[in-house]
This record gives C-alpha cells, sequence and structure tokens, in this order.
C-alpha cells in the first residue's frame, strides 16, 4: 500500500502539472493500472477483505466459548475466563488443534457484543433517586461501619447525605423525613433499587408488593415510586455516582466525631456547599440549577412522619421486650402483657394500650440487656433481700451519699432499714435524682435519717419550693433545745450601767 505522500505527488503531477499517465508511471515507476487507481481516489482505499475469513477448526466450537462467556457474566469478577483459559479448555475439553490466537479474536468481539449499551437519558425537574452507601467512621472515639443514606435530584445534581449506625427501616424513613425537610419540599417520583427496607417480594409479573412501612411513608408524603430492574444499579445511575462522591469526598479522610448528630451536621453543611459548585458540563451552579426542582416538589405535609418502625411484642416474665436481639426494660407491673415497641434511630418507644410506658436509648448490638432501674424498685420493694443482686441495678451509678445513707439505715433499723432505702430510691420516680440526692444529702447533715418523716419531705420541700417540715418527735437521739419564757429583766443587759 502506497503512502498519502505518493497519492499526493502523483495526483499533482497529472492534474496540475498537465502530464500524462503514462508520463506519471515513467517518472514515479508505477504500473499504469496504480497511477489510474491514485487518479480516482484521492486517499488510499485500503484493504477491505472480499469474504469473511473461516474458522474450520473453531467454527464449531463457538457455541461452547458463547456459553462459557455467558455463564462469566453471574460469575465472581475474580473468578471470570481469560481467553487463554478458554483457550485451554476447548483444547483438554474438546480437541481443539487450533492456534491461541484465534480463540483471542473471537473472545474479544465475544465480549464487546456481550456488554450493554445505554441510552442518554434527560431528567425533568421534580424527580429524585436514593440509595445507601457504606464507609468507615470514628464515632466517639470508636472506629465503626458508617451507613449513609443519599437522595440525588438528577436534574440539577442537587445532594443529600446523611449517616446511621445501620441500614435499617427506621433509618431509610428517617433518611427521607430529613431529605424532604433539606430540600424543603417532595419531589413527585423517587427511584429505587430492589431493597428489602421498600419492596417485600417481587412478583412474576414484575408487580412489586410494598413493605408496610414504606406504604406509610408514601400514604403520608404522596410522591410516587420507581424501581430500577433487578441487579441493574445502573437504572440509577445518579444517585450511585453520589454515593461514591460522598464516600470519595464528604468521607475522605475518614471522618471523626464525637457522635452521628455531629458527623452528620458536618456532611449537611458540605452538602449545602456543595450547591455552590458546577457539574459535569453544566455552566450554572447546582443551586441556580436547583431552582426548577423546587418549583415542581409538592409542598410539605403540617406534620413530618414519625420515622419508626413498629413491632408487636410481649412483656416477659422478667419486665423485658425484645426488639432486634436487644431486650428492653418496662415497669414490672406490665409483665406478661402485649405492647407496640417504637424503634427510632435514636430510642426504642415502647407503649401499651396507646400509653408510653417505657423509653431507652437505642442499643445497636446484639444480646444486650437495656434496663431503666427505676422499672424493678417497685417489685424489689417486695423483696428487698434482691436489692444487692438485681441486675438492673447492678451498674446503677448513684451518688455517694445514697450509700452513706443505706449504711446509716440498716445500722439503726436493720433490715427494715434496708426497706426503708428502696423507698428513698423510689422517690426518683416521680422526682429527678437530683433533687432526691440533695434531699439525702441535707437528711444526713441534720441527722434526720428516715424515708418519710424525713427525706421525702425535704425533698417535696424542694419540689414546691418551701422549707421542710420535719417530725423531730421521730428522732429521741437528737438534743433538745429549752426555750423558755422571756422576762423584762432580760433586757437590763442593754441598758448602760444597769447590772445584770
Amino acid at each position: 500500500m502506497f503512502a498519502v505522500e505518493v497519492y499526493a505527488a502523483v495526483r499533482h503531477f497529472v492534474f496540475i502539472e498537465g502530464n500524462s499517465r503514462r508520463e506519471a508511471a515513467r517518472v514515479f515507476g508505477l504500473s499504469r493500472e496504480t497511477v489510474s487507481k491514485m487518479c480516482r481516489f484521492s486517499l488510499p482505499p485500503g484493504y477491505t477483505r472480499t469474504k469473511p475469513v473461516k474458522k474450520p477448526k473453531l467454527g464449531v466450537l463457538l457455541p461452547v466459548i458463547d456459553a462459557i462467556l455467558e455463564a462469566d457474566r453471574t460469575a465472581p469478577s475474580k473468578q471470570r475466563h481469560s481467553a487463554k483459559r478458554i483457550f485451554e479448555r476447548l483444547r483438554d475439553e474438546h480437541g481443539y488443534a487450533g492456534g491461541l490466537t484465534v480463540v483471542r479474536d473471537y473472545v474479544r468481539v465475544a465480549r464487546g457484543r456481550l456488554r450493554e449499551t445505554f441510552v442518554p437519558l434527560a431528567h425533568p425537574s421534580g424527580h429524585a433517586q436514593v440509595d445507601f452507601g457504606e464507609a468507615i467512621g470514628v464515632i466517639g472515639g470508636v472506629r465503626q461501619k458508617i451507613h449513609f443514606f443519599c437522595m440525588d435530584l438528577p436534574q440539577s445534581d442537587t445532594p443529600f447525605v446523611k449517616a446511621y449506625p445501620a441500614e435499617t427501616t427506621e433509618a431509610f424513613l428517617d433518611g427521607h423525613v430529613s431529605a424532604f425537610a433539606f430540600f424543603g419540599g417532595v419531589p413527585l417520583s423517587v427511584l429505587y433499587d430492589n431493597t428489602t427496607l421498600a419492596v417485600a417480594k417481587i412478583c412474576g409479573d414484575g408487580r412489586r408488593e410494598r413493605t408496610r412501612a414504606f406504604t406509610e411513608l408514601q400514604s403520608h408524603y404522596l410522591f410516587r415510586d420507581r424501581f430500577g430492574r433487578p441487579g441493574k444499579g445502573n437504572d440509577k445511575g445518579k444517585v450511585e455516582g453520589l454515593v461514591k462522591y460522598a464516600r470519595s469526598n464528604f468521607m475522605t479522610p475518614i471522618p471523626q466525631a464525637a457522635s452521628f448528630d455531629d458527623l452528620n451536621a458536618m456532611l449537611e453543611e458540605r452538602c449545602r456547599r456543595r450547591q455552590d459548585e458546577r457539574a459535569g458540563r453544566h455552566g450554572e451552579t447546582i443551586g441556580e440549577r436547583l431552582v426548577a426542582d423546587l418549583e415542581a416538589f409538592r409542598d410539605l405535609p403540617a406534620v413530618p412522619l414519625e420515622a419508626c418502625e413498629k413491632r408487636v411484642a410481649r412483656v416477659s416474665s422478667t419486665a423485658l421486650v425484645r426488639y432486634r436481639s436487644n431486650d428492653y426494660s418496662v415497669p414490672t407491673a406490665y409483665g406478661f402483657r402485649d405492647v407496640v415497641v417504637k424503634g427510632f434511630v435514636d430510642e426504642v418507644v415502647i407503649l401499651c394500650a396507646g400509653e408510653e410506658i417505657a423509653r431507652h436509648r437505642r442499643c445497636y448490638g446484639t444480646g444486650t440487656f437495656v434496663f431503666e432501674p427505676l422499672h424493678y424498685l417497685a417489685l424489689i420493694e417486695t423483696k428487698p433481700n434482691a436489692l444487692d443482686q438485681a441486675a438492673a441495678l447492678k451498674d446503677w451509678d448513684l451518688p455517694e451519699a445514697f450509700q452513706h445513707l443505706r449504711h446509716l439505715l440498716e445500722a439503726r433499723m436493720g433490715n427494715r432499714g434496708r426497706r426503708e432505702f428502696i423507698q428513698v430510691l423510689r422517690l426518683m420516680e416521680a422526682i429527678p435524682m437530683e433533687m432526691v440526692a440533695s434531699a439525702v444529702t441535707e437528711a444526713i447533715r441534720l441527722g434526720a435519717i428516715g424515708f418519710d418523716d424525713a427525706v421525702k419531705q425535704i425533698a417535696l420541700a424542694r419540689v414546691e419550693r418551701r422549707p421542710a417540715q420535719l417530725d423531730l418527735t421521730a428522732y429521741p437521739h437528737l438534743p433538745k433545745t429549752d426555750v423558755r419564757m422571756t422576762t423584762a429583766a432580760d433586757y437590763a443587759v442593754l441598758v448602760p450601767g444597769t447590772a445584770a
């Protein structure tokens, strides 16, 4: 094949200088047929195969190669066949006698046919996509996995990111509630993958049965849901990109925060600052493009959704209710009752007959007992010997004055003193610990060691903001005061010059 420069020289010699093709063939040492071809084409036409190359040795094995490549699509990425491995299998299992190059050429073309192609999408205003991501963070000095909720508005690329200890139903709901509040409105639709937090079942016809919690979320905010194809994360490519962006920009280096609240305050600020930047080839900032999304949004409902998971449970004989592999205490009076557990991101609330009976800090461990000591005091009062062995009271951090009071009560009254000490503890069922502790300290200072006629009276006086009125007849060991009638002679000492 001749270079382009030869074509140009021959064509210039013939068409511009006016020489004949015979002369051109003589001067350039070419055949007249080649010169004629150069006159017809301004560039070398290149080599064109007139008939496809036959692969007689490989032809019958092409279906085998296609089957191997198809099976690789569902295999782990690190356990897929290379072209060399396919060649070895054809040679060992099917008696292939051809070369590796032919197999490699076909595999390259076949893999290109199997790769998915995509349609460029235009994203209208007012729609959103949602997904969860994972990262590592240090929260309260503990290195742990963080699950972060992402909502992306594809038209404007506006992000919202919020971190949680776990990817749970309550985190899924709270993420939506927080995102809608952040944007100040509700998107027309939200696109999801087929997460079990939203989809309870995919039916044979492609119809999806929603979970109860997700249905309540939809009913409250009235947005339309959309779902991608199972296993096709690229159907919601915008939020997939946000997950990667948030991990590499918001959470690199590894974030450190005193609590999830502090971390989420940082993430929200980063999301707001992101609105001042430009994404892709757009000339406008993300915040400027967000205006069109907000104009299409629906208004927020008057009251936000209560972002919690609800479960029915039964109180055990030890006044415990199980929720997500942990046990939470309730007052012993509710033993064996049916209750409703509301699992929030930060708290667990337990209700009986519509009334709240317990509220605990949420635990994300497994097999943990979460006790409120006050729940067991009424029962311990009837079984005072269990005071020192009650698991609920084992790690109760009480001020030192309580232990001092107990020693004084038991030293003076024996077993009855222990019961009175339990009654003192029960004051905290209605009065804050700080006030009860102050009353205990004051009673010890006065030497008035008792429940009804001392600690209780002082505590009630503190609550009512009045002086305490103690019945000192109950304390014969205290020194008595002698107050006598005053006479006129008593005032004589105040007159100068008068003898006493």
